[in-house]
């Protein structure tokens, strides 16, 4: 079963202008699914495959002879030699759209990419399923607690497969062949408590002394472990507008996840009755739209240029995004009622940024939009929605 992107104009669109293409993110986001719906003409190579993976690496001259119309590589980034042969075929040729490159770990596909193919090469990052993609397909689930359980894994909605154990396995599979083949972890509990601390963080600021003295590492180890989450499209970090407007401003990032069904898994969150009692049950909901303002610019291909604001005073504002010099600002409530406390902070963030503030927003758990004091009240269903009106 294959439910529509989002960024299939996006990439179609890059293939007109580039050699290559180059789509990256978290294991089981569709990369693979999507590459083969999209490109369905060129040959698909699985570069995991240790028959392939060996010709490419002993004979990569007579391995890309084999394909003198481009081809899909997936995990291209198993073999970092191949990338120079890639350079050399693709400058020679002149062609656009030749190659399309898949692979799960960011940071591994980025380098290579850097160092022989670039200006060549168009890099996109697949988010899962947005709110969106599964609206189209009908599977967008009625509430905004089961929606932040369920997450945006393309196996959960697309199979059947219980929730928990999908999450279990996942898990184990990360922790086994991603972090073992970029970091020399000899204690793998020890990165998995890491993690799970990670999750109880989410929506808070950052810090990596704090995580290593609860790990039992040293900091320079915790900020090497984070820099692999962010790699593999775990987490991710929001950074502090750095404007002052005359305030003094804090400067830590803030920790989210890519996905919150996998937040969960790892908070011990199993049912909608743990996660509407649950303490962080705010901090998810936060970041259920963290990461469906982030998904809605992924799949335009664009940078994501999210922030926060929060000055010294704690005043802070949720999420910030910039827009033809103005800036539009989010405030996230995770409740069902609109109070008029909820306007507290958006409006005092008018009178702060003055002429500079653009659009205000608010993200609710209920299901009415409408406006409200100048103000656009929207469902938790639409919240990525606020990147396209933020242009």
């Amino acid at each position: 079963m294959y439910i529509p992107r989002k960024m299939e104009k996006t990439a179609l669109q890059l293939m007109e202008g580039f050699p290559c293409l180059a789509v990256t993110g978290a294991r089981q986001s569709g990369k693979t699914t999507l590459a083969r719906f999209l490109f369905p003409e060129k040959p698909y190579v699985s570069l995991e495959d240790p028959d392939r993976r060996e010709f490419a690496e002993n004979d990569p001259r007579s391995f890309l002879d084999r394909f003198p119309d481009g081809a899909l590589f997936d995990e291209a980034q198993r073999v970092p030699s191949l990338f120079s042969y890639l350079q050399g075929r693709v400058d020679l040729d002149g062609r656009m759209g030749l190659f399309v490159l898949t692979g799960s770990q960011h940071f591994h596909l980025l380098e290579n990419i850097t160092q022989s193919l670039a200006g060549r090469t168009a890099l996109l990052q697949l988010p899962p399923f947005s709110f969106d993609e599964l609206r189209g397909a009908v599977l967008l689930p009625e509430s905004a607690d089961e929606a932040i359980l369920s997450g945006g894994y393309p196996p959960l909605h697309t199979r059947k497969v219980e929730r928990a154990a999908w999450f279990a396995n996942y898990t184990a599979t990360y922790l086994e062949r991603d972090v073992r083949s970029i970091l020399n972890v000899r204690d793998l509990s020890t990165f998995q408590r890491f993690l799970r601390l990670c999750s109880g963080r989410a929506g808070q600021l950052v810090n990596f002394s704090s995580l290593a003295g609860e790990c039992g590492v040293v900091h320079n180890t915790a900020k090497a472990w984070f820099s692999i989450l962010e790699a593999g499209s775990i987490v991710f970090l929001v950074r502090p507008y750095f404007r002052n407007f005359n305030k003094r401003l804090l400067q830590t990032p803030k920790l989210y996840f890519h996905d919150t069904g996998l937040l969960c898994h790892l908070l011990g969150i199993r049912s909608e009755e743990q996660l509407e009692t649950h303490p962080l049950r705010g901090a998810v909901f936060e970041n259920m739209v963290a990461v469906e303002l982030l998904k809605a610019r992924l799949n335009e291909g664009r940078e994501p240029e999210l922030y926060f604001w929060r000055d010294r005073s704690g005043f802070e504002i949720d999420f910030l995004i910039e827009n033809d010099g103005f800036l539009d600002a989010v405030e996230v409530k995770s409740g069902k009622t609109v109070t008029r406390e909820f306007f507290r902070a958006i409006g005092r963030w008018k009178e702060i940024a003055g002429k500079n503030a653009g659009k205000t927003f608010l993200i609710y758990g209920g299901d009415e939009e409408y406006e409200r004091e100048g103000h656009s009240v929207l469902s938790w269903r639409n919240a990525g929605g606020i990147a396209g009106a933020c242009r």
